[in-house]
């Protein structure tokens, strides 16, 4: 097993992925052009053993109270997936696995496997969560950062013709608290800009649409996806197994005989 990079490759479409640097996708590019910003940062991780941000870094299970570090004060955000070191299992032209093994601080012990494939026209990835002891509450999901332009790597002033367009119609927007936490009411979606969660009880459909350019369409069977796009450079759609602080409010357990197991497919066409 290895930490060096993998670099697959399909048609005109290139996708390169760190497992050393949590086993996010660091490039994905169509025809020679990036879609994802760069930096150790940024690409497209996974995010796991949880999504988004956890209350005050804390989640129960039954009787126990867990920690996590406060990465994002007053919060915890986004897993320990992203701030480990895969390892890669299987790796071949188009397709690779890599996993890692729970370890401190999360509590339970068990193993996140992540499968990319990639075609001429998709990115498809997989990933699962396996407990051979203890049950536990878990979630999965994806944080990619796309370029909000095309070419220049997305850091212009927002507003110009050839910025992406976001479209999608969830059934709900989280209400979201002072905390920047779901507060359980379900509200009409509101007009962006977002760093907000929907529901989308047929499966996560997102379409990005750079104008002139590329189309792409951001699909799971899960029911949740955080949009966010406050910032310049890039916007973020996120495919996730529940809401930020699902730990606490829908947790999903990971038992022996049912690991969780979640995917999600980035697929394109140029206009």
């Amino acid at each position: 097993m290895s930490s060096d990079d993998v670099t697959l490759t399909a048609g005109d479409a290139e996708a390169t992925v760190r497992p050393g640097n949590g086993c996010r996708i660091a490039s994905l590019r169509i025809a020679g052009t990036e879609l994802l910003r760069q930096g150790d940062r940024y690409g497209c991780f996974p995010m796991v053993p949880f999504c988004g941000r956890i209350g005050s870094g804390q989640f129960r299970d039954g009787g126990a109270v867990h920690q996590m570090p406060l990465n994002s004060p007053p919060h915890a955000i986004h897993g320990t997936g992203r701030d480990t070191a895969w390892r890669t299992a299987r790796a071949d032209a188009d397709e690779a696995v890599f996993t890692y093994d729970l370890a401190d601080p999360w509590p339970y012990s068990g193993r996140v496997t992540q499968l990319v494939r990639l075609t001429g026209d998709s990115l498809t990835l997989t990933m699962s969560v396996e407990t051979y002891d203890s049950s536990f509450p878990a979630q999965a999901g994806w944080h990619p950062w796309f370029l909000r332009r095309l070419g220049d790597g997305g850091a212009q002033a927002a507003g110009g013709d050839d910025e992406v367009r976001i479209d999608f119609a969830p059934a709900w927007q989280e209400r979201k608290g002072d905390d920047l936490l779901p507060t359980g009411e379900r509200i009409e979606p509101l007009p962006g800009p977002w760093d907000d969660c929907f529901g989308m009880p047929g499966g996560v459909d997102v379409t990005l649409t750079w104008p002139g350019r590329l189309r792409m369409k951001v699909a799971s069977r899960e029911e949740w996806v955080v949009v966010y796009d406050e910032q310049e450079a890039a916007v973020c759609v996120e495919p996730q197994t529940g809401p930020p602080n699902g730990l606490n409010t829908q947790p999903r357990l990971v038992t022996p005989i049912e690991p969780l197991e979640t995917t999600a497919t980035f697929s394109w066409q140029r206009l």
